[in-house]
């Protein structure tokens, strides 16, 4: 059973690897590697409540080892709604770690955050996220078009949403 839990100081090397698996840029903003003391600072800052910093960033971990992250961000106390998005490092995927995460935080957004609704955006080409997203209760909502630029074409972004009843 994996648990999810907050950045620790010793999950520098794990965090390095994570950032800068370059699979992963295509839906951030990410285009050049990060330098390990940058992310040693953005651990050191992480400790920020969400209703202050709007996002929360979780481990991901099985037996105390970081597979991924799973985070909250554009997190709105006001409309009670976040946006989710999950990474896990190459040799955990497709081993439903990602799905148990996703359920986990689930849960725990409703239950300590009051949250009505998480938001997915999902590139149309991920037909592995689409599955993952849509087996943990999430919905299509719509479509945004030439969304990501990655190695010279626009792809399209998918909206995903689950509206807790």
């Amino acid at each position: 059973m994996i648990k999810l839990r907050a950045l620790e100081p010793e999950d520098i090397d794990f965090l390095y690897l994570l950032e800068n698996e370059e699979s992963l840029w295509e839906v951030s903003e990410t285009q050049l590697p990060f330098a390990k003391h940058l992310l040693q600072d953005y651990i050191q800052h992480a400790h920020q409540d969400i209703y202050e910093a709007k996002q929360y960033r979780y481990v991901i971990a099985f037996n105390e080892e970081p597979l991924g992250c799973v985070d909250l961000y554009n997190f709105s106390p006001k409309h009670n709604r976040a946006a989710v998005g999950i990474a896990l490092l190459p040799p955990y995927r497709r081993k439903g770690y990602a799905k148990e995460a996703l359920q986990q935080l689930i849960a725990h957004t409703q239950q300590y955050l009051d949250l009505h609704q998480l938001i997915a955006y999902i590139p149309a080409d991920n037909e592995v996220s689409i599955r993952l997203f849509e087996r943990v209760g999430f919905s299509y909502s719509g479509v945004q078009k030439d969304w990501l630029y990655s190695q010279g074409v626009y792809k399209d972004m998918l909206l995903y949403q689950n509206i807790f009843k």
